[in-house]
């Protein structure tokens, strides 16, 4: 669906490139690499990407260094995007009927930008009727490709209205941050 809005398939595996790597840098050959296109569409998409400002170029000794550039103005939308892009993201609406049956499934905008999460913090929050073992399942195997644990919880609608209800600080520390909804509309996740 994504390649209705944004047409050309390098620009797309370029953007996902970036923004499910935040933090880190690329040279026009590695990017090229990663996404499996050739050096010259690369090249173009990397200059279309850098004159509109997305992303910031730097010569270091013989090579230009990419990077993202969070001051740009639709940085937070297309990190939104992006995400909900993901591995761990698609995972997890394919196998909506193996895991049960979810009113919502949110994640932190801190695991899009991978900071590490202080103790007591989780980068994902399922409600619903979970199967756990196969919430398990999916966690332990994209962890591998993120590098680090990714700290998740889950509650049934009623622990979740309740502890909402009663201005829990685990539950209210998680909605008061920017997130990004997976499934279920925000508006119904922060009503009272």
């Amino acid at each position: 669906m994504l390649q209705h809005i944004i047409p050309s398939k390098t620009r797309r595996k370029t953007l996902a490139l970036f923004f499910q790597n935040i933090n880190q840098n690329f040279h026009l050959r590695k990017v090229a690499r990663e996404i499996d296109e050739e050096i010259n569409a690369v090249k173009r998409e990397l200059d279309i990407l850098e004159e509109e400002g997305l992303l910031k170029k730097e010569k270091r000794a013989n090579k230009v260094i990419y990077s993202l550039n969070p001051k740009y103005f639709f940085y937070d939308e297309l990190l939104r995007i992006f995400t909900k892009r993901c591995n761990l993201t698609q995972t997890i609406l394919k196998n909506l009927s193996k895991i049960g049956k979810l009113k919502y499934v949110v994640l932190s905008h801190k695991f899009a930008k991978r900071q590490k999460l202080p103790e007591g913090e989780v980068y994902l929050l399922l409600v619903g009727i979970v199967v756990l073992p196969e919430v398990t399942k999916i966690i332990a195997e994209e962890e591998k490709n993120y590098g680090s644990e990714i700290n998740y919880t889950i509650m049934t609608e009623e622990e979740f209205s309740f502890r909402k209800k009663n201005n829990d600080p685990f539950i209210w520390s998680f909605l008061k941050y920017p997130k990004i909804m997976i499934l279920g509309e925000e508006e119904n996740l922060m009503k009272s």
